[in-house]
C-alpha cells in the first residue's frame, strides 16, 4: 500500500478583520467557536500588517470582513488576511463579505469606466480565496465575476418575518424603488401573502452619484400598507423621495425594508423625516450611534451567516436555508 492515510478531522476557523468585530463575535457565538487571535495594525504610512497567533494549517478558514467606511482600507485588510491564510497552508479559504464593496459598479454606463465589482472578485481570487460568501448582492450577475463558488445569501426571510408583524398582510402592496428590482418585489409579495406590486418611476443622472428623482408611482397603493424594499440605503435620497410619492398617492402607511444600511450623511435625518412609519435594515454593516434614529429597526444577520458557514463547512446545502427562494 502506497501513501499515508490521514485520520484527522476537519477543522473550521473564523477570522475577523477590524472593520466590524461585533458582527464577527455574534457569528462566532452562533457557531459556538472562538475567533482566531490576530495581530493587526497600521504602519505610520498607512500600510496594514496582519498575522495570526495560532496555527491554521489544514483548516477551512472563513475570513469575515464587512466593507464599511473607510471601505478601501478594510478591503485591503481582508485581502491581506486571505493571502496570509494561503501562505499558512489552510485547506480552503472562504471570504465572507456581508456587504460586498463596489457592488454597485457592476457594469459600464459609459465608455472608459471600470467594472469595479469584477475587479473586486479578481482581487480576492488572486489573493487566494477559494469561494466568496455575501448577502444580497446589488446585482445577481456579480456571482459570475468570481472564478469559483459564490454563496449568495438572502436576508429576505429575516426581513419578511419581521415586516409581516408590522403590516396588514391582507392589505399590503410591495413597492420597488425602481423598475429594475421588480423581481425582488415579486418574491417579497409572495412571502407577504401575494398582494399586488407597484414601482416608483425615477430618473437618475449618471454624472451625479447618489442622486435620483422619484417622479410617480405605478401600481395600486391608495389606502394600502406599502412595503418599500431595496438592497441598500446609502444617502437615503431615493428612498425618502419614494416614501413621499407613495404617501402623496394615498398610501395608508409605508414601511421601508432594506438589507444594507450604509446610511451616509444625511440619510438618518432624511429617513426620520420622510414620512415612513418604520425603516427596517439588517446589521450587515455597523450602525453607529450617530446613524441611529427613532424609526430605525436593526435585525441581526449573524444567525444567517452562522448557518451558511456551517452548511459550507459540512458540505451541505446553502440553498436549503431559503426554502428554494
Amino acid at each position: 500500500m502506497t501513501g499515508i492515510t490521514s485520520h484527522g478531522e476537519k477543522r473550521l476557523v473564523l477570522v475577523s478583520g477590524r472593520a466590524y468585530p461585533e458582527l464577527a463575535r455574534a457569528v462566532a457565538e452562533e457557531l459556538d467557536i472562538e475567533i482566531v487571535s490576530t495581530t493587526a495594525y497600521d504602519f505610520a504610512n498607512g500600510e496594514i500588517y496582519v498575522r495570526f497567533s495560532e496555527s491554521v494549517r489544514g483548516a477551512d478558514a472563513f475570513v469575515l470582513q464587512s466593507h464599511t467606511s473607510p471601505i478601501n482600507e478594510w478591503i485591503m485588510e481582508q485581502l491581506l488576511m486571505v493571502d496570509a491564510l494561503k501562505r499558512a497552508s489552510v485547506k480552503q479559504i472562504t471570504a465572507v463579505l456581508p456587504f460586498y464593496g463596489y457592488a454597485r459598479q457592476d457594469k459600464k454606463h459609459r465608455g472608459r469606466e471600470p467594472i469595479s465589482a469584477r475587479l473586486m472578485a479578481d482581487l480576492f481570487k488572486t489573493a487566494g480565496a477559494d469561494r466568496l460568501m455575501s448577502v444580497d448582492l446589488h446585482a445577481a450577475q456579480t456571482q459570475g465575476f468570481f472564478d469559483g463558488p459564490v454563496d449568495h445569501l438572502w436576508a429576505m426571510p429575516i426581513l419578511t418575518d419581521y415586516v409581516r408583524t408590522r403590516v396588514d398582510t391582507s392589505n399590503v402592496t410591495v413597492v420597488s424603488p425602481d423598475a429594475g428590482r421588480i423581481r425582488v418585489a415579486e418574491q417579497w409579495a409572495a412571502k407577504l401573502g401575494g398582494g399586488p406590486l407597484a414601482f416608483v418611476h425615477k430618473t437618475r443622472d449618471i454624472n451625479r452619484p447618489n442622486n435620483a428623482v422619484a417622479n410617480r408611482v405605478v401600481g395600486e397603493v391608495a389606502g394600502r400598507d406599502c412595503v418599500l424594499v431595496d438592497d441598500m440605503i446609502d444617502t437615503g435620497g431615493t428612498i425618502a423621495e419614494a416614501v413621499k410619492v407613495l404617501m402623496n398617492a394615498g398610501a395608508n402607511l409605508v414601511i421601508v425594508a432594506a438589507t444594507h444600511g450604509v446610511l451616509s450623511d444625511p440619510a438618518p435625518q432624511r429617513l426620520q423625516e420622510c414620512g415612513a412609519r418604520e425603516v427596517v435594515i439588517t446589521d450587515t454593516l455597523p450602525i453607529s450611534a450617530e446613524k441611529r434614529f427613532e424609526k430605525l429597526t436593526v435585525l441581526s444577520i449573524a444567525p444567517l451567516l452562522g448557518r451558511a458557514i456551517r452548511e459550507v463547512f459540512d458540505d451541505g446545502s446553502v440553498t436549503s436555508l431559503f426554502d428554494g427562494v
